[in-house]
């Protein structure tokens, strides 16, 4: 199983690994070429653009394959206004107007005020764009490359990087997204069936190891 070449290795080598399948992916070089003209201070690409392009280079598939969207992360608390956010997100769709997959890009200072209108749950407000990573429904997924203007790309991942390499998917039951969790669960399987669920804990049990 060639695929699973890195798991259990230590982080570092993870680490080099993750940064280096990105640099030659073509559709995240595009990415990270194009979203210094956002001009923003600090803005990342995060979960499922890291990790499915992480298991198709890993797998052979082409660069792309079943990504649903892109998403991108900024956070800027000093306008929480929609028609704030709406500008760096209609500047986002000229500069990917010729991308086949959504470019998402959401202010996550901005979250806690729509959260419970589409996912039936109140939030609080999030006090970083890593506080959000944090949240995400699955460990795997909480991973993130932060784009600086001048800086190198760096790589956050509170939970490592095992379980990516180890294409395992694992609960994050830091709030109440199982239903998110599981409907990611039954889309990832769809195109990578060499990954591994790790169901939703139920109520009251202790987190699966």
């Amino acid at each position: 199983m060639k695929h699973l070449i890195l798991k259990d290795a230590d982080f570092d080598a993870q680490l080099r690994a993750v940064l280096e399948i990105i640099q030659n992916d073509p559709l995240l070089h595009m990415v990270i070429t194009r979203v210094r003209e956002l001009q923003l201070d600090e803005c990342w690409l995060v979960s499922g653009a890291i990790y499915n392009t992480v298991w198709n280079s890993l797998t052979n598939r082409p660069s792309g394959y079943g990504i649903k969207d892109i998403d991108l992360f900024y956070f800027d608390d000093s306008d929480l206004s929609y028609e704030a956010e709406d500008r760096i997100i209609q500047a986002g769709m000229d500069i990917f107007s010729d991308f086949t997959i959504p470019v998402e890009i959401r202010n996550q200072a901005r979250v806690h005020l729509w959260y419970e209108k589409h996912f039936g749950t109140p939030a609080q407000p999030l006090l970083s764009c890593k506080d959000a990573i944090y949240s995400f429904a699955a460990k795997t997924h909480a991973v993130g490359l932060r784009l600086r203007q001048g800086e190198a790309p760096e790589i956050f991942a509170p939970y490592g990087l095992n379980d990516i390499f180890s294409f395992k998917m694992t609960p994050n039951p830091d709030r109440d997204n199982r239903k998110t969790y599981q409907n990611k669960a039954e889309r990832i399987q769809q195109f990578w069936p060499e990954v591994e669920i790790i169901e939703w804990p139920s109520s009251g049990s202790e987190y699966p190891t």
